[in-house]
């Protein structure tokens, strides 16, 4: 009976641990599943022409951002997606949204600074994606 008491303990932490792996999310590897769901933005930018802050400010500028329900943070671990904006050659940029988990691209594209404001176009062209794919129905399972 006293090794059953010493036991319990253990066999309780070993319930509780087993429980919350199967209850926890796997990350997906779904490109239009992430993009659907993403809440938290982080940006970052490696191109001293366009910083991150700018990048940021654009996106909550446009009206689609906050209806859709998205929030930029400052803490890359807390984010769904990071949206990562590298200067190319001559007036090419190139950005890049990953989901944070399962480290698979969701999104990207390329694009010229001719013409308007590199963070303006950024944050409209990812806002398009996102919307394209919230459009979408979700995939049955």
């Amino acid at each position: 009976m006293r090794s059953a008491r010493k036991l319990l303990p253990a066999l309780l932490c070993l319930l509780a641990f087993c429980a919350s792996g199967v209850s926890a999310q796997s990350p997906t590897l779904d490109p239009v599943a992430s993009l659907r769901s993403a809440k938290l933005i982080y940006v970052q930018s490696s191109s001293a022409l366009v910083g991150s802050s700018v990048i940021e400010e654009k996106l909550q500028k446009r009206p689609e951002f906050s209806q859709i329900g998205m929030v930029i943070t400052r803490d890359p671990d807390a984010a769904d997606l990071i949206l990562e904006v590298h200067h190319d050659r001559f007036t090419k940029y190139v950005y890049t949204a990953v989901d944070r988990r399962s480290k698979i691209v969701v999104a990207g594209g390329k694009l010229s600074s001719l013409g308007g404001t590199v963070a303006g176009k950024v944050a409209k062209r990812f806002l398009k994606e996102v919307m394209k794919a919230r459009a979408s129905a979700p995939a049955k399972t």
